[in-house]
């Protein structure tokens, strides 16, 4: 054998190897190319809940209705002598307020500036909470507006608690309200006016 024939021999033998290495790093590739995976998937449904305030003012504070809005203003049912005022006359109306049915959450509620037509000078009125339906010049119960408030101001007013009901499906407890005007001494003669009261819920 001469020189030339085993420096060939030696380039084959380190080419082979060169191979046989490419090979295994080759199988090594693939084996990581053939690892698990595997996933996983969360999601979520975001839906609205319902809120809706109701009014009554019949005298048994029991017919709900919505009045959505000074257009649609339910009419207090006032005693007499609402139509023939004198000074130092008293009269008194009925109102109750509840989450109707199908509301999903509580509310607070807030009596805003009333809206008035005509004249209402020297007419002033307390608004109270009572624990039952019924509403009289004698009424008394938890201060909403304080007596001697004038009839286009809500100022002091206290804010109202409503729960929504037990289920959900049927309306809440109703809150009944009393409201009592008062003529003052200043009352003139043949006046008339209108006021609109507006309560404003918010949900908790």
């Amino acid at each position: 054998m001469n020189t030339t024939t085993e420096t060939k021999r030696q380039r084959g033998r380190k080419v082979a190897a060169v191979l046989a290495g490419g090979l295994v790093l080759g199988v090594g590739t693939m084996a990581t190319l053939a690892s698990w995976n595997d996933s996983e998937y969360a999601k979520a449904t975001f839906t609205a809940g319902y809120f809706n305030l109701e009014g009554a003012v019949d005298a048994s504070q029991a017919t709900f209705s919505e009045h959505v809005s000074s257009a649609a203003a339910g009419t207090l049912s006032f005693t007499a002598p609402v139509s023939n005022l004198t000074p130092g006359d008293v009269v008194a109306a009925p109102f109750a307020l509840r989450l109707g049915a199908g509301t999903t959450n509580n509310a607070t509620v807030t009596m805003l500036a009333p809206t008035s037509t005509g004249t209402v000078t020297n007419l002033t009125y307390e608004v109270v909470k009572t624990a039952s339906a019924g509403c009289t010049t004698s009424t008394t119960g938890t201060t909403v507006v304080a007596a001697g408030t004038a009839v286009t101001s809500v100022t002091g007013a206290s804010t109202i608690s409503l729960n929504m009901g037990s289920p959900t499906t049927v309306a809440g407890a109703p809150a009944y309200l009393c409201f009592k005007v008062t003529a003052g001494s200043g009352l003139v003669q043949s006046q008339t006016g209108s006021v609109t009261w507006q309560f404003q819920a918010i949900s908790q």
